[in-house]
């Protein structure tokens, strides 16, 4: 793989795993200041996020995800005996900056992180790279900062692609029975600016080309199990920002349309791009779009996430030893696949340039190439309590 520096060069010991993820309100006080943290520095008006805010209220101003990632700490633990599991988000409590003060407080002496992403992008993969760095750097003067040592994408892992084969024979049988064999497997993601999809990866365009790739293989394993090759396509969902940036297209309402114009039977909805049922699917596919299927007389039924699936959890436990011994057989399912642990420096490059010091910590020196593997604390601008 050109432009990749590959797996890390030795093996490497850790002491603790951290579950790395984007965070989510837990009641209608959080809502307003979650979406300021997810929103900093983009100067998105208020009127805006008054309208996402009404979304999370539609549910209670409660998001699941914190909740799922609290089953998925619980049952890590159980998987990985003996090793410490820690839990951390970008965007609300419990914040990566308290989180990686804990550990340092409990004497952790190296971490293998989790991201809940699967797929290169900006936001996806080098963002949380940041994320641990800024961590880091807002540790108080003399602590002893852990090394943060980032799993690798796992996009093509059999412990995620076969929990997804099976969530999609399932919501199949969901449809009415003259639509099943018909049936499009609509796979969705999160839309990206085009700028951003493009730079994703060392070679541009890393993003959309996963996505592509892990679809056709979910529609490889349905076939094994029905006998049916249903046709694969590929939309997004959750577009924002202002209407003249590209983003990537189609949207899934519209697709689901389009589908129902052509004569289609009936579609499943694949929340591809998540591995639990947050926000985005929660409100974006199960009832943005199932209404938009329901007004053009569609047949639609949605795929689940893996979730806590075992063998997604044990997956999670395949890829830190793959880090404690380096011979070991890396699995993947596609010839993407398997991506390394250290990214090369120019991947999936920010919107915005970081802090000076964040950047630095994220494309090499002791956090070695990007792959946040970082031998000493980083020194920065933050401050431990910072929300950004």
């Amino acid at each position: 793989m050109t432009g990749m520096t590959g797996t890390l060069a030795a093996a490497v010991e850790v002491d603790a795993l951290l579950l790395v993820s984007f965070g989510g309100p837990e009641g209608p006080d959080d809502v307003l200041p979650f979406l300021r943290n997810v929103t900093a520095g983009r100067d998105i008006p208020q009127s805006r996020l008054e309208v996402v805010a009404e979304q999370y209220r539609m549910f209670g101003g409660r998001s699941p995800l914190n909740d799922q990632n609290r089953r998925l700490a619980e049952v890590l633990r159980a998987e990985l005996p003996g090793l410490p599991v820690y839990w951390g988000n970008r965007n609300w409590a419990p914040y990566l900056t308290d989180t990686v003060a804990e550990m340092a407080a409990a004497g952790v002496r190296r971490a293998a992180c989790f991201v809940t992403s699967a797929f290169s992008s900006y936001s996806g993969c080098r963002q949380y790279r940041e994320n641990l760095a800024a961590a880091l750097a807002a540790l108080p003067p003399g602590a002893a900062a852990p090394e943060l040592v980032k799993l690798r994408l796992f996009f093509d892992h059999p412990g995620f692609v076969a929990p997804m084969v099976d969530r999609c024979v399932t919501a199949l049988s969901e449809l009415p029975e003259k639509a099943r064999a018909d049936a499009h497997l609509l796979f969705t993601a999160h839309s990206l600016p085009l700028s951003q999809a493009r730079s994703s990866g060392p070679h541009g365009d890393a993003y959309p080309r996963q996505l592509r790739a892990v679809a056709e293989m979910i529609a490889d394993g349905v076939q094994g199990l029905t006998g049916v090759r249903h046709r694969v396509e590929l939309a997004y969902c959750s577009r924002s920002g202002p209407p003249a940036v590209p983003w990537l297209e189609p949207d899934v309402g519209d697709r689901l349309a389009e589908l129902a114009a052509a004569g289609a039977m009936g579609a499943v909805v694949v929340p591809l791009g998540f591995v639990s049922d947050h926000m985005e699917v929660a409100y974006d596919l199960d009832v943005l779009a199932a209404q938009r299927a329901g007004q053009v007389g569609l047949p639609m039924a949605r795929a689940g996430t893996v979730g806590t699936d075992p063998r997604f959890v044990a997956m999670v436990r395949e890829l830190v030893e793959e880090i404690r011994h380096p011979d070991l057989p890396r699995r993947a399912l596609t010839e993407l696949g398997p991506w390394p642990e250290q990214c090369a420096a120019h991947c999936c490059q920010p919107p915005q340039q970081p802090p000076r010091a964040i950047q630095n910590a994220a494309e090499g020196g002791r956090c070695r190439d990007a792959a946040i593997l970082m031998g000493n604390k980083v020194t920065g601008t933050g401050r431990r309590g910072e929300r950004r």
